[in-house]
């Protein structure tokens, strides 16, 4: 196995495990991010993410890993992989702005024969129309003197089942010449690559597999509601569904779809259709469905209350996911908010979530215990973290409000979705 000198930039959710995985493969590994606040915890063999514990970043600093805040550093790299945000503007299209960043960065040390590697979600062309025009500004010739390719991550955040290393790694490149170097690349690192035609090929990949999950999830959502107003009890429903054999898919209901990549990707990927006037009405309808879903949580929650000037709500969780500190796109999130705008009185609990700001207020999660507990005329489970005591919840809350189906056990003051 031919040893690399791999610059990863962009330190989270995806670089720095990825960094991880390149560092016990016996890559000299360089890790880039802006973000000075990560770099210092590396220094310090601090983790900032829930899936990397203290010992795998004090195992990463003592191998051959550097860390900074300066794109100079990638000079030394044969392999440079960006694994940045790619979010949405305020107006819910692309926003390449950390991309574009981190390639402007880069160019001036761009050096003969590096490969560079996008893995951050984006539409198809992003490879082809953004990065490639950036690179050959600099004089090189892609395939030639300078080689380019795309791999769409694939982490699940708190997904203990599937290691980073297990899941196959889909691979592309602009060139055969370029994708046989991202193989080069990888096979050391995945136990099972995946290559593709085409970077745009690649990054629709991304694209439906995240979109498919928006719009199942979407329809689950509309599907309880439903179920909801014929009083039908829409666990039992999916749950049956399951014991078909073929064609069916698990699925459930929630709060809302949230998190860095399945509320987004599809956005990207409308964008992208709709520039060349095609349509995309799966898309459009499921996120019309999970913008709705905070308010319809909220008008269920207002079903419970007698009044909102003397109520006061527990909210069990504000990261998208359970068992991570995530908060992105997070639909809690949103129910907080509109409760809080509505007039409730609110507290919430999230271990992983110590302090929040809702509606330029900080907020900081309070304690589950009997004597908390009762205070609250309402607790509403919105993120099912394994470590919550839910027999306590049951036994000392007033009334409940199960958006998840955390609880298995049924009762007078507990109420589902």
């Amino acid at each position: 196995m031919k040893k690399q000198n791999i610059a990863i930039v962009g330190l989270g959710y995806v670089g720095l495990p990825l960094a991880i995985e390149c560092s016990r493969r016996g890559h000299r590994v360089i890790g880039i991010d802006q973000d000075q606040g990560k770099v210092h915890d590396l220094h310090r063999q601090r983790s900032y993410i829930n899936e990397v514990d203290d010992k795998a970043i004090e195992a990463l600093m003592n191998e051959s890993f550097t860390v900074t805040d300066q794109c100079e550093e990638a000079k030394q790299a044969t392999v440079i992989i960006l694994c940045v945000p790619t979010p949405l503007a305020s107006t819910g299209t692309p926003n390449l702005c950390y991309v574009q960043t981190a390639l402007k960065q880069l160019a001036p040390h761009l050096q003969q024969g590096q490969l560079l590697i996008l893995e951050s979600s984006t539409f198809p062309g992003t490879t082809e129309e953004i990065v490639v025009p950036l690179i050959e500004r600099e004089g090189f010739l892609i395939g030639k003197t300078f080689f380019v390719g795309y791999s769409p991550e694939r982490i699940d955040p708190g997904n203990k089942q599937f290691h980073l290393t297990d899941v196959p790694k889909v691979i592309s490149g602009m060139t055969s010449e370029c994708l046989q170097r991202v193989k080069d690349v990888y096979e050391t690192i995945f136990k099972e690559l995946v290559p593709v035609s085409s970077t745009r090929v690649a990054e629709a990949v991304k694209m439906f597999e995240n979109t498919q999950r928006f719009i199942n999830l979407s329809f689950v959502n509309e599907m309880a509601r439903a179920c909801y107003e014929l009083e039908i009890n829409v666990e039992e429903v999916l749950l049956t569904a399951e014991t078909k054999p073929y064609g069916s898919s698990a699925y459930r209901p929630g709060p809302g779809v949230g998190g860095h990549c399945i509320p987004v990707d599809p956005l990207y990927f409308k964008w992208k259709v709709n520039q060349v006037g095609a349509t995309t009405r799966f898309i459009d309808l499921a996120k019309a469905v999970n913008d709705e879903q905070p308010d319809y949580i909220v008008k269920r929650i207002r079903s419970l209350i007698h009044s909102v000037e003397e109520a006061a709500i527990l909210l069990i969780g504000l990261s998208y996911k359970k068992n991570t500190r995530d908060t992105r796109e997070s639909k809690s999130i949103g129910v907080a908010e509109r409760l809080i705008q509505a007039g409730f009185t609110i507290a919430y609990h999230d271990p992983f979530v110590p302090v929040y700001t809702l509606c330029d207020q900080a907020y900081q999660s309070i304690t589950i215990a009997e004597d908390t507990l009762a205070v609250f005329d309402l607790v509403v489970l919105l993120t099912d973290h394994d470590d919550l005591d839910y027999n306590k919840v049951v036994q000392h809350s007033k009334c409940i409000f199960d958006t998840k189906q955390c609880l298995s056990v049924e009762g007078p003051h507990i109420h589902k979705l």
